[in-house]
């Protein structure tokens, strides 16, 4: 192969070998390739949420537009955006609304302002303690919602349980039904809840708490800074990603931890007390059998949640403080 210059006014002709074209073109392949290798790792994963989250997220936008019973005998009735106006304009929605809300405020004590401060009590503790109380901190999130229910039901048995045999009898107080007091169901369910979540959370600010340079500690005693005055100005500033990432936490998914306890202990009552969001949906779903609401009111808060979501993510932008 031979490749013809003009140079200076005279024609220069140039060999080329033709195996090194082949060559570059073989190293050229070979850099692609090597290129692509790292996605092609991540294939099973994306088969893996394309199936089992987006695929089932479409047909979700896909039913919300039809009238279906989930039975087989009766055909799919394309109704539009109906379902969409007319979940909308349910009044139950409003009050589970107003739980959901109640319910994130309720949970926020309990995942981010308790375990903190159990974290900043305790960081100074060491030795075999260390590993046993947070173990005993840690214990109820092992353990199943159904049966934090059930023993939670035992607790608080207004006639028969542990509350009332040991403190409100002794006490002359009088019985109480947790569960069926529309004031108290709400609270109740909300206390539990954070329980079971109160060890997880605290894990979270000890990792936060244990990725905190010593340097900036040392450094602030050298100072004059020491007790609540370090914890107030270097620990918590440190501590913003973690905490804004349990408070975004909180928030999306609130509603969806308490709905074990709701469905076991209270169905949504009293008059509808209890009743959230998820639990709304559920009962369009698994008790009307209304596959069309419930598609649509799955969509309605999913839009919600994500716009919930993507203000979370710009504060954790904006407020955290982030060690360069």
């Amino acid at each position: 192969m031979t490749v013809e210059r003009k140079l200076a006014g005279r024609r220069l002709a140039v060999a080329v070998p033709s195996g090194r074209v082949r060559l570059g073109g073989a190293i050229r392949w070979s850099r692609w390739w090597g290129g692509m290798v790292p996605y092609l790792y991540l294939i099973p994963a994306v088969l893996v949420v394309a199936t089992w989250v987006y695929w089932p997220l479409l047909q979700t936008v896909e039913l919300s537009f039809y009238r279906w019973n989930l039975l087989p005998s009766r055909p799919r009735e394309f109704v539009g955006f109906a379902n969409y106006l007319q979940v909308l304009a349910l009044p139950e929605l409003g009050r589970a609304l107003l739980n959901t809300i109640l319910t994130v405020l309720g949970l926020l004590p309990f995942t981010v302002v308790l375990p903190a401060a159990l974290a900043l009590l305790t960081t100074g503790v060491g030795g075999p303690l260390r590993g046993v109380y947070r173990a005993c901190i840690f214990a109820p999130v092992l353990m199943a919602p159904v049966v934090v229910a059930v023993v939670w039901r035992w607790i608080l048995h207004p006639s028969q349980g542990v509350l009332f045999t040991l403190v409100q009898q002794p006490l002359g107080l009088p019985a109480v039904n947790w569960f069926r007091d529309e004031l108290l169901a709400l609270p109740a369910i909300i206390a539990i809840t954070g329980w079971g979540l109160l060890g997880f959370s605290y894990l979270i600010i000890s990792a936060g708490l244990a990725n905190i340079p010593r340097e900036y500690l040392d450094a602030a005693r050298v100072d004059g800074a020491s007790g609540w005055r370090l914890r107030w100005s270097i620990t918590l500033p440190l501590l913003t990603p973690t905490i804004t990432f349990l408070v975004m936490m909180t928030v999306l998914l609130g509603a969806q931890w308490v709905f074990p306890l709701v469905n076991v202990l209270t169905q949504g009552g009293p008059q509808d007390a209890t009743t959230n969001l998820y639990y709304l949906l559920w009962q369009f779903a698994f008790r009307n059998f209304n596959v069309g609401w419930a598609s649509a009111a799955a969509v309605l808060f999913f839009a919600g949640f994500a716009l919930v979501a993507a203000a979370a993510v710009w504060l954790i932008d904006r407020f955290s403080f982030y060690d360069a």
